[in-house]
C-alpha cells in the first residue's frame, strides 16, 4: 500500500479489532506530548471518509467529538447552562417549548449535518398549527442552542440564523378595552379602593409589575416643579429591574391621573392613622412609600 502524504495522518489494519484503524495528530498538549485522535471503520473508505471529517474539524478549530455531537447535546447544554439569567417561569417555558417542538422533530440530527433548507421546513410544518409568535419563541431556543454550541467550537456556523420566521397562523382577538369601555371601567369603579390604580395603570400604560413597585419618591405632583409626572425606574420582577433597559421611562401625568394619586396620598395616610404609628392597618394598603396599592 502505497505510504499516505505526511500530516493527512495514519491508516492501518487492527487485527484484534478486525477494523480499519484512522489516526491523526492534532497538537501537542502542554508536556509536549502529541494529542492523536483515533477513528475506525469496517473498510478502508469509511475510515478514510472518519479520518478526514477529523482533518476537518481540526482545520476549523473545533473540538474533538463534535462527529457525534446533536442538536440533542445542544439544546440539554443550552437549557442546563444558558439560562442563569431568565426566571423561573421563563426557564419552565423554554423547557416546554424545547421538549414539544425542537427535540422531537430535530434532536436526533447531527448538529454539523443540519442545514437551512432542513430548518426552513421545520418552521414551515410549525407555523401550518401555530402563531407567527410562537414560531418565533421556537426558533429561538434552538438558534440560542446552536448559538451556545458554536461558541464552544462543537460547530463550525450557525445555520438557524440563515433562516426566517414564516408567517404563522391568526392569533387570538384582541381583548384590550375601547375607548367606551375603558371610560366605563373608569366610572364605575370610582368609589373602590383601587380606583387610583386602574385610573394610572388606563392613562398611562405603565406594566403592572412596573405600578406595583411605583413608591411616592417616583411620583411628583408638585405644580411648582413643573408639569405632573411619574419616574418607571423599576418594577417587581426579579432583581427589580424593568422588563428591557428601554422600559426605564418618565411618564407626563393627565388631570385624571393627578387626581386620583392626591387621593389615593390622603387615603394611605388615613390608613396609617387608623393603623397606629406603627404602620398602615393590615390589609389595608402596602408598607410605607408605595404609592399605589
Amino acid at each position: 500500500m502505497t505510504r499516505r502524504a505526511r500530516g493527512d495522518g495514519g491508516l492501518h489494519w487492527d487485527e484484534h479489532r478486525q477494523r480499519w484503524i484512522a489516526t491523526t495528530t492534532i497538537g501537542y498538549d502542554g508536556r509536549g506530548k502529541r494529542v492523536v485522535r483515533k477513528a475506525s471503520g469496517r473498510t478502508r473508505t469509511e475510515a478514510k471518509n472518519k479520518l478526514r471529517d477529523l482533518l476537518r474539524d481540526q482545520a476549523d478549530g473545533l473540538t474533538a467529538g463534535v462527529t457525534g455531537y446533536t442538536v440533542r447535546h445542544a439544546v440539554e447544554d443550552w437549557l442546563a447552562h444558558g439560562l442563569g439569567r431568565q426566571s423561573a417561569a421563563t426557564v419552565t417555558k423554554y423547557r416546554h417549548l424545547c421538549a414539544k417542538h425542537v427535540l422531537p422533530a430535530l434532536g436526533a440530527w447531527k448538529l454539523r449535518d443540519l442545514s437551512a433548507a432542513e430548518v426552513d421546513q421545520w418552521l414551515a410544518e410549525l407555523s401550518l398549527s401555530h402563531s407567527t409568535r410562537t414560531v418565533q419563541e421556537i426558533r429561538a431556543c434552538l438558534n440560542r442552542s446552536v448559538k451556545r454550541a458554536m461558541a464552544r467550537d462543537k460547530v463550525k456556523r450557525n445555520v438557524v440564523e440563515l433562516t426566517e420566521v414564516p408567517t404563522g397562523q391568526a392569533g387570538r382577538r384582541s381583548k384590550s378595552l375601547s375607548a367606551e369601555q375603558a371610560d366605563d371601567v373608569l366610572t364605575k369603579t370610582t368609589l373602590d379602593r383601587l380606583h387610583s390604580y386602574i385610573v394610572v395603570s388606563l392613562l398611562t400604560g405603565a406594566r403592572t409589575e412596573e405600578l406595583r413597585a411605583l413608591g411616592w419618591e417616583h411620583v411628583h405632583l408638585d405644580p411648582d416643579s413643573g408639569p405632573p409626572y411619574l419616574e418607571v425606574w423599576r418594577s417587581v420582577r426579579a432583581h427589580g429591574d424593568t422588563k428591557t433597559r428601554k422600559s426605564r421611562r418618565t411618564l407626563a401625568l393627565a388631570s385624571l391621573c393627578v387626581d386620583a394619586l392626591r387621593v389615593q396620598r390622603v387615603q394611605q395616610a388615613k390608613d396609617q392613622l387608623a393603623g397606629g404609628s406603627g404602620g398602615p392597618r393590615p390589609g389595608s394598603c402596602s408598607p410605607p412609600g408605595s404609592a399605589l396599592a
